[in-house]
């Protein structure tokens, strides 16, 4: 199956950027469209039904959507295509509650921040397979206080390709466990997480330990699961102050 991407960006570095992120997080045969402004990314999208999808015609199943564009607000955009069946994704540098929020209310069904690293923007962004909302860890901390203080704002986003995400109409108070001990670690993982630590990538990790990426990906997923973090450097924080590494 060929996914159908689109990414609306007008920066031409970051547009590039986020079409290695897309390239990375799929297997699938990807058709990707670049749009530099809303006009530009209106017409693409009128090339396959319009806002509506309209049956019959090959829609995109994701679209990457940045909010400051050179003709207007992405928001726009996302409030246009509320019926569109795409999982749509915010990617900007904006992590404040003033465009968080209506971004998801817009219809957003994930918020990335373009400045966080290669291999975490392709873990986040992997989560659409599995019906999880890609998020930022700062945007999902963020999402968790505002939710523990008990007023969650509900978004729902028309099906897609993908498996829908779902995940942000948890208005009531998250338990938040203790992280696990150290010792629950295994051999490899220690072994991943001291590299983490030190800042190597993924994919160094994985030639430096002479096994897959996907494999490194795994592990750093168990180790943030059993560390109850979300992020290296949390990883990395709680690691040095356990004397993990």
């Amino acid at each position: 199956m060929t996914v159908k991407v689109l990414i609306l960006e007008d920066n031409p570095v970051a547009r590039s950027f986020l079409c290695r992120v897309v390239r990375e997080s799929f297997s699938d045969a990807k058709q990707i469209t670049e749009a530099g402004d809303l006009e530009t990314a209106r017409r693409q999208i009128n090339l396959t039904g319009g806002a509506q999808g309209l049956h019959g015609v090959d829609p995109f199943k994701l679209i990457l959507v940045d909010l400051d564009l050179p003709d207007g607000n992405g928001m726009e955009l996302l409030a246009e295509l509320s019926q569109y069946p795409a999982t749509k994704i915010v990617t900007t540098l904006y992590s404040d509650d003033d465009h968080l929020f209506p971004a998801l209310q817009c219809g957003a069904d994930g918020y990335l921040l373009k400045e966080d690293r290669f291999e975490v923007l392709v873990e986040e962004l992997q989560k659409i397979i599995r019906g999880q909302p890609p998020l930022s860890p700062a945007i999902a901390r963020r999402l968790l206080t505002h939710f523990r203080m008990g007023s969650g704002n509900d978004t729902q986003a028309p099906d897609s390709g993908f498996m829908k995400p779902t995940g942000f109409a948890a208005s009531r108070p998250m338990q938040i466990e203790k992280p696990l001990d150290h010792e629950r670690l295994t051999p490899r993982e220690s072994e991943v997480l001291t590299y983490l630590s030190k800042g190597f990538t993924i994919k160094e990790i994985a030639s430096l330990m002479g096994i897959k990426w996907f494999t490194v990906n795994d592990h750093i997923k168990s180790i943030y699961k059993k560390l109850n973090v979300s992020s290296r450097a949390e990883a990395a924080v709680l690691a040095s102050k356990q004397g993990l590494v």
